[in-house]
């Protein structure tokens, strides 16, 4: 009966993709037509020519997508409703008579796909999945929804979800199109206004149903959010590599993923402080020493600038120059006032203009001597440069400005924490007190032709390379970075998408709300799972980012990801060291307990159990280790040869990770090295290890020396 059915799916899905080439096709016809518009050497036949070819590959873009799974579900409803089964599909098409052939999964002709339950059938018999790898259907799952009603459509299969959670994974987080429970379906297709927060314990499938939420809003407002953009920000690189194939596969490519690291354009950081470093660059206090910082004079700009103007002596020493430097900054953000300093030094010049000599002459023509004075157009370009964050934060370094600054904001502990934590390389923690540096100093101005400080800016311009250089030199990042060239005015979202957001801290919280001020949002989270040490702090900060933007609640239930017994496991730790944990219902069990081991030799231990996990488990494996051991685990791995063939491609099957780098990521089977260092590692360790305990699909073992 089985094969009867995947050959019936077959010959409808053959004639999808046949559509489906057509429709490729005239995207591709598009495309010429609107190359040949461009020949027309006129003004329309140019606009005409770059609004065809953008639909057209927009349209290609789309349907080369969706290729890969095109059709996924088939609904058979009872006579009354419709007599015609309804395809269900990536994407919306029609045939050649403009008969509905497959509907889009977010159209709401499909909601009943996802809504319809054995409890309320909707209308529905008969809820089938098709299981396909390129346009060969391998399998059907069905799920009979009305038992009631009479009906001889044949029922294949052990139910769709239950074979969607049993399959092997691999590096890669997939579309859960097909398997959308109803819970998560209203978490979906919730209003397009506010904030939409999707809460849940460990597995309940919130990351996925947040990306799926996304393509919907595309689909629902395509004009709105694929012009305005969609940020979607995730905990860790590694995150975002694992998730970044969803929204493709589901045709969507209008969206920036970014992990907190990359959140600034132009800049990327992967290293993480210290906890303790961590907790002081994360606090708010963080938010006035940087404003204090970039009100601070120049270092190493000139302190006094002196020039004979007929019969006297202007000199402008520290003393006037500071009340030059406070005026100038009352007039808004330091970068924008850059018009303003010539104008502004020239005043305080000519009120030292006090001989007869001087004052046969007018203040426009001293204005106008001083403007065309290499001299004075060189100190003015010193003393108040345009300024790159990266610079301003690099001021830091210096132990006396940092003490300056931090006076009555941060302990004595805490500024020497700082003082240590500045490397080679921006930490994740540094991108944030960047991106307020940003917001605080202000883009240059853009000025236009005949402005009164025309040469001042272009003596300015010219010296923006050596304050660029100078910022990778003394404050260097990554090798080969250079300060974004984006300005701040650019950075808005029209949707915001926050995962693993109960990590964000006070700081990061600032940074995400400047790109979405005029947004709607999606927040994922769950406080239980929190790296952050001060919530309160942090609820404070979010509250600010969200403003007064309504609110849209879900809580999801089920566990989908862990057996019973593994989750069994995760949720009596959390109990017996004092988390608050949402605790779901898992709704699978494998029979197979995890295994806590107390070894003698740690190296030889980690090598039995990835060789037993081999052979156990199909997909993917996880080692997860303290911080402090990650690099020792990393080359025991490396240098046993025969993981090569037990795991395939090491990259593809096997990876060493610390524990927060675990957020938001699943395995088949995962080893838990030294769990204890990874509980006292940070004042949080106890949440970062119950989501350690939370990552294993089917088999977990902990190993303890």
């Amino acid at each position: 009966m089985a094969a009867r059915e995947i050959a019936s799916e077959q010959e409808y899905v053959d004639t999808v993709y046949a559509q489906l080439e057509k429709a490729s096709v005239s995207a591709q016809e598009l495309a010429k037509e609107g190359l040949a518009r461009g020949r027309i050497g006129n003004e329309g036949g140019l606009v005409e020519r770059d609004a065809m070819v953008f639909q057209a590959a927009r349209r290609m873009a789309t349907l080369d997508a969706a290729h890969e799974g095109l059709v996924f579900g088939r609904l058979d409803l009872r006579p009354d409703v419709s007599g015609i089964p309804r395809y269900i599909g990536r994407i919306g098409l029609r045939d050649d008579n403009y008969d509905v052939m497959l509907i889009d999964w977010r159209a709401p002709a499909a909601a009943v796909f996802y809504q319809a339950t054995q409890a309320d059938p909707q209308g529905v018999i008969r809820r089938r999945i098709l299981r396909s790898k390129g346009v060969h259907v391998l399998g059907v799952e069905d799920d009979l929804l009305d038992a009631e009603a009479e009906t001889d459509l044949p029922i294949v299969g052990e139910g769709a979800l239950l074979a969607q959670l049993t399959r092997a994974r691999d590096r890669s987080m997939h579309s859960i199109v097909a398997t959308i429970q109803a819970e998560q379906d209203r978490a979906i297709r919730a209003p397009n206004k506010g904030v939409v927060s999707i809460s849940g314990g460990p597995g309940t499938g919130k990351t996925v149903v947040a990306l799926h939420r996304a393509a919907y809003l595309l689909y629902a407002d395509r004009r709105r959010y694929e012009t305005g953009g969609v940020l979607v920000v995730g905990p860790s690189g590694v995150f975002m590599r694992y998730i970044e194939r969803v929204l493709p596969s589901l045709g969507e490519t209008a969206v920036a993923l970014r992990s907190l690291g990359e959140v600034v354009d132009g800049v990327r950081a992967s290293r993480r402080d210290d906890p303790a470093v961590a907790e002081v660059k994360g606090s708010l206090a963080m938010a006035e020493l940087l404003r204090r910082t970039s009100r601070q004079a120049v270092p190493d700009a000139p302190r006094e600038f002196r020039v004979f103007y007929r019969d006297d002596v202007i000199h402008l020493g520290p003393r006037e120059l500071g009340s030059i430097r406070r005026q100038l900054l009352t007039m808004g953000r330091r970068n924008r006032s850059t018009t303003k300093v010539a104008s502004t030094l020239i005043d305080a010049m000519w009120r030292q203009v006090t001989s007869e000599r001087g004052r046969e002459r007018t203040k426009e023509d001293f204005a106008a001597e001083m403007r065309t004075s290499d001299e004075f157009l060189e100190f003015a370009a010193a003393w108040w440069p345009v300024l790159d964050a990266a610079t301003v934060l690099g001021w830091l370094r210096d132990p006396d400005l940092l003490t300056r600054v931090s006076e009555g904001v941060l302990d004595d502990e805490s500024v020497r924490l700082l003082a240590k934590s500045w490397g080679d390389q921006l930490s994740v923690d540094d991108i944030a007190l960047l991106d307020e540096l940003r917001y605080l100093l202000g883009d240059p101005p853009i000025v236009n032709t005949g402005s009164v400080d025309d040469e001042y800016l272009a003596a300015e311009d010219a010296s923006l390379h050596e304050v660029f250089t100078a910022s990778d030199r003394e404050y260097a990042g990554p090798r080969g970075w250079s300060p974004p060239t984006n300005r701040v005015e650019d950075d808005g979202f029209a949707h915001v998408l926050v995962d693993e957001a109960q990590d964000l801290t006070p700081m990061q919280w600032r940074m995400v709300g400047r790109r979405g001020r005029a947004a709607t949002w999606t927040i994922v989270g769950d406080p239980a799972q929190s790296s952050w040490p001060v919530p309160a702090e942090a609820a404070r900060a979010r509250a600010e980012a969200l403003a007064d933007k309504p609110r849209h609640d879900f809580h999801l239930s089920t566990n989908y990801r862990n057996s019973s017994e593994i989750y069994d496991f995760a949720a009596a730790y959390a109990s017996r060291v004092g988390l608050d944990a949402d605790l779901p219902d898992a709704v699978r069990s494998t029979g197979v307990s995890p295994e806590e081991r107390h070894v003698d030799e740690l190296e030889s231990a980690v090598r039995s159990a990835l060789s037993e996990l081999a052979g156990s488990v199909e997909g993917t494996v996880g080692v997860v280790v303290p911080v402090a051991r990650h690099g020792e685990v990393s080359r025991w791995v490396s240098s046993w040869p025969e993981f090569a063939s037990d795991f395939g491609t090491l990259e593809s099957r096997l990876v060493v990770l610390t524990g927060l780098d675990t957020k938001g990521l699943e395995f088949d089977g995962i080893v838990v090295v030294e769990p204890q260092e990874i509980e006292d590692e940070s004042p949080t360790g106890r949440a970062t290890l119950y989501v350690v305990y939370t990552r294993a699909t089917q088999r977990m073992i902990t190993l303890t020396s």
